[in-house]
């Protein structure tokens, strides 16, 4: 049986760095886009092929962490879906349940990358495709499931969780964007089985239909539907507040030492934090026992995870090991805790 299995979407990533002409755009969330001339050739300074997606992501992390973890999603037949394959191979991450594609091309990410921030255009793929006929529940029993589904595959949800819930598999659970504006209701009917809630702060909001200022009334929500379990908010640069229905916890960030790409932050903290719980013994059966002391383990592996991340390029070349986790510079991390 598997420590943990990953479920969602594996892409081919292409990292194209340039110093891109920039304008004012009012109609993005920057207010700024990139000016691409058409139909004219423009010079990039630097190339980066490697693989992405929630469950490629999270499995490195899982496997660096030294578990025995398999990555579930839906690739092509094609070169792209071998490559995919060959570097999480590389990792120690068993393939051996990733569906297949006969007809449709495997996910493809291109990110322009300038400053440390990053435009992805993305094409779905076979991605878009993944459907719980792929895969083979009976194979997929382990301690802990890490689920992020993107697209149509969050027609899967429900049926995962009853899964789970009946073969007492932890399911900790990163929606995406699409997932909450299509699903929200399944998801908010479905908390009392998630272990593990990991949302940013917008979408804390839109989940629960709460701005974000008014931070107490959305843990306050979500803290009563997902009892026992444990929820993480992150906020950028601001760090991240948890709780596990008892206790708040605040905790900023670790300095990274050169911001070069974003990619990848959020699923490193997801999946750290699940580690980190991984390694102190917490699963399905003692989720509502757990001490203090483990969520601050979750919190500062979930952290020096994403800050490292953020130092490379590629969602998974900054992940690190638990031997790197060991090192002074993620000894201490600032974290107050609260009684609710």
């Amino acid at each position: 049986m598997f420590d943990v299995i990953t479920i969602g979407s594996t892409t081919r990533d292409a990292f194209f760095e340039s110093d891109f002409t920039t304008i004012k755009w009012p109609k993005t969330p920057s207010r700024l886009a990139y000016v691409l001339p058409k139909g004219d050739k423009l010079e990039i300074k630097r190339a980066y092929f490697t693989v992405g997606g929630n469950a490629a992501n999270g499995s490195v992390t899982f496997a660096r962490q030294g578990f025995r973890v398999a990555a579930v999603g839906k690739i092509g037949d094609d070169a792209s879906g071998e490559e995919i394959k060959r570097k999480l191979a590389s990792e120690k991450v068993n393939t051996s349940l990733m569906a297949m594609a006969r007809n449709m091309p495997s996910a493809h990410s291109v990110l322009l990358l300038e400053n440390a921030e990053r435009t992805i255009l993305g094409y779905h793929g076979s991605s878009d495709t993944f459907a719980i006929r792929d895969l083979h529940l009976l194979k997929m029993k382990a301690k802990w499931w890490y689920m992020s589904l993107a697209g149509e595959s969050d027609k899967m949800f429900l049926p995962l969780i009853k899964f789970a819930r009946a073969n007492k598999i932890a399911v900790a659970f990163n929606p995406s964007g699409h997932h909450l504006r299509h699903k929200r209701n399944d998801v908010l009917r479905s908390l009392k089985d998630i272990s593990f809630l990991v949302l940013n702060d917008e979408e804390a909001g839109q989940i629960t239909g709460i701005p974000w200022k008014y931070e107490k009334k959305v843990f306050k929500k979500l803290d009563k539907l997902m009892s026992p379990g444990i929820l993480a908010v992150t906020t950028g640069r601001m760090g991240v507040t948890v709780s596990d229905g008892k206790y708040v916890y605040k905790a900023g960030i670790f300095k990274e030492r050169k911001l070069v790409d974003r990619t990848g932050a959020g699923d490193a903290f997801g999946s750290g934090f699940t580690a980190g719980l991984l390694l102190r013994g917490i699963n399905a059966k003692n989720i509502g026992k757990a001490k203090s002391s483990d969520i601050c383990y979750a919190i500062r592996l979930a952290t020096a995870n994403a800050t490292s991340v953020v130092e490379k390029i590629g969602a998974t070349e900054g992940i690190i090991t638990r031997e790197e986790f060991n090192m002074p510079r993620w000894k201490n991390l600032n974290i107050t805790v609260k009684k609710i």
